[in-house]
Order: structure tokens, then C-alpha cells, then sequence
């Protein structure tokens, strides 16, 4: 049973995802496993305003709706993922301005790690899911395939998606996310990534510390 204080903590993390601006309007979507359930934000809501009314509840193995309110067109990824990694307990698709803007890039980056904030919290390697419309059964496919080992892609011509634990995880995620692609658009193609040696030694570094 999904319990009114679980709903007001998904509305507040909404509201965090938009009063950040990763996303606008109606673009972007949000869920939190709950035991065997998901709360998905409503198909057509705007996230940095979400409301009780359109919080969907689906069942996460089947994606059967259980409140009468539909979930966002990208549930099939959201549970997909979840069904995928049971790791995972929030996935955040998200349009912020500059990471979006890199998705759209004729040549897209590949390798993001201008910062070390990249490789400890966003991953070393981020793929990108080629484009599908929106909501499609093949968006759906590939996102799950590309997050099956991965915590954060990029969407061509589309934005973002992240995974984790909890949301802080996944707002870190896809704030460094962003930064690193305005570093990116910012420097206007003339910037340097860390080399191999310098991810390893992070790594080393950050076990170390544990």
C-alpha cells in the first residue's frame, strides 16, 4: 500500500528535478520503486509541477496500472530498468538545456570526462541510444539495454536518462551530467578529457577512501 507521505516525498523530488531545470513543462518524466510497485508521473504531466492526481501506480514486473491514472509514454524504459537492475529504484528522464543541446550535436562526444565528478558519478562511459520516437517499444528496448550496465545515456535528438539507488543519487547524476555538457557546448568543441591513467587513478583513490 502506497502511503500519502511516500506520495508527498515523490511530488517534492519532482519539483526538486524542475526547479533545477532539467526539465520544462511537460518534458521529462520520474519513477520510484516502492516494494513490488512504481510511482511514474502521468502521461502528460509537467514534472516541475507535478500533482497527487497525476501520479500513476504500476505494478513494476507487469506494468499494470493500479490507481486508474496512466503513466508517462517512457514507463515501458522506467519499469524495463527496473526490472532489469534491481539495484535501481528512481529512474529520471530528463531534457536539461545543454546536455540536450549536446544530443543534437551532428557529431555527438564520445567520451564526456571533462571533470572528475564524471567518472565517479556519472560513469566513465555513457552510451547513446540512437532515435526513436518517443514512447515506442524500441526507445523502450534500447535504453534498457544501454542501462543494463550503465547508470546515465543519452537519447539522440531526444535528452537523458539516469538510474540509481535513491534520488539524491540520481539528481547528483544528472546535475554533473549537465555540467559536463556545458563545458562541452561552452568551450565550443576546444577541451580537454582525463586519460585513462587519471580514471584509474580516481578509482583507486575512491576505494581507498571506503
Amino acid at each position: 500500500m502506497i502511503t500519502d507521505k511516500e506520495i508527498e516525498e515523490f511530488l517534492n523530488q519532482a519539483h526538486r528535478v524542475g526547479d533545477a531545470g532539467l526539465t520544462i513543462c511537460s518534458s521529462g518524466n520520474l519513477s520510484w520503486r516502492i516494494g513490488d510497485v512504481a510511482l511514474v508521473s502521468g502521461t502528460g504531466s509537467w514534472v516541475p509541477s507535478l500533482q497527487k492526481e497525476k501520479v500513476s501506480v504500476c505494478r513494476v514486473a507487469t506494468g499494470e496500472v493500479l490507481n486508474g491514472v496512466k503513466p508517462s509514454m517512457e514507463s515501458g524504459f522506467h519499469l524495463g530498468v527496473m526490472r532489469e537492475r534491481p539495484d535501481v529504484d528512481v529512474v529520471l528522464h530528463f531534457q536539461s538545456p545543454y546536455a540536450t543541446a549536446v544530443a543534437c550535436m551532428t557529431n555527438i562526444p564520445e567520451n564526456f570526462n571533462v571533470t572528475a565528478e564524471i567518472p565517479c558519478h556519472v560513469g566513465s562511459e555513457i552510451p547513446v541510444v540512437p532515435y526513436f520516437r518517443p514512447g515506442s517499444p524500441e526507445l523502450a528496448e534500447h535504453v534498457k539495454a544501454a542501462l543494463k550496465e550503465h547508470n546515465s545515456c543519452l537519447l539522440r535528438k531526444h535528452g537523458q536518462v539516469v538510474c540509481g539507488k535513491g534520488f539524491d543519487e540520481v539528481f547528483e547524476r544528472a546535475m554533473f551530467f549537465e555540467m559536463a555538457c556545458r563545458i562541452i557546448v561552452q568551450s565550443g568543441g576546444c577541451y580537454q578529457v582525463l586519460t585513462q591513467a587519471e580514471i584509474n587513478d580516481l578509482e583507486t583513490y575512491i576505494i581507498g577512501k571506503k
